[in-house]
């Protein structure tokens, strides 16, 4: 790459955001629509390289635009896709409104045990919630708080975070 090229660069990466906002002025005949330094520095460097040791070929321009031409960008469909004689029909959410299960938490059936000032806390994962001392629990939050009169994140009570879930 040419030295003027990257003296500019280093001129660049110093510069202000008010004088990157103007060299992308100057460089791209456009007004920036962006406040990020650091995505504006990259645009400039990438269009001062482009300009010193050319732009794309014209084979890989037309390359890229069949590409993007064959690209499905949607990808959910329009509320009105499914037509029925010219009527759209309506679609139910299904269990949208359901929370998904914790990846942290073992399947149902599975049996938690911690030990706490000289007690083993044992623990049932149901389906829906959690079995402590024959009670149903919607958390395990819920449990840390019966067992230990405070608040604690059940997930880390429990030792299910970072390295203790592994174990």
């Amino acid at each position: 790459m040419d030295n003027a090229v990257l003296m500019e660069i280093e001129k660049l990466r110093r510069a202000s955001l008010s004088s990157l906002r103007e060299r992308f002025r100057e460089v791209f005949q456009e007004d920036a629509r962006t406040r990020h330094r650091e995505h504006l520095f990259r645009r400039i460097a990438w269009r001062l390289q482009a300009l010193a040791e050319g732009d794309l070929t014209e084979r890989a321009r037309d390359r890229a635009h069949e590409i993007a031409q064959d690209a499905d960008l949607r990808k959910v469909a329009p509320r009105d896709f499914f037509q029925v004689e010219g009527q759209p029909v309506q679609t139910t959410s299904g269990d949208r409104n359901r929370r998904q299960q914790d990846r942290r938490l073992p399947l149902p059936g599975a049996m938690l045990s911690r030990k706490w000032k000289g007690r083993t806390i044992l623990v049932e994962v149901l389906a829906k919630g959690f079995r402590y001392e024959n009670r149903h629990y919607t958390s395990l939050s819920a449990i840390a708080v019966a067992v230990t009169g405070t608040r604690w994140n059940g997930v880390a009570f429990f030792g299910l975070t970072g390295s203790n879930a592994k174990k």
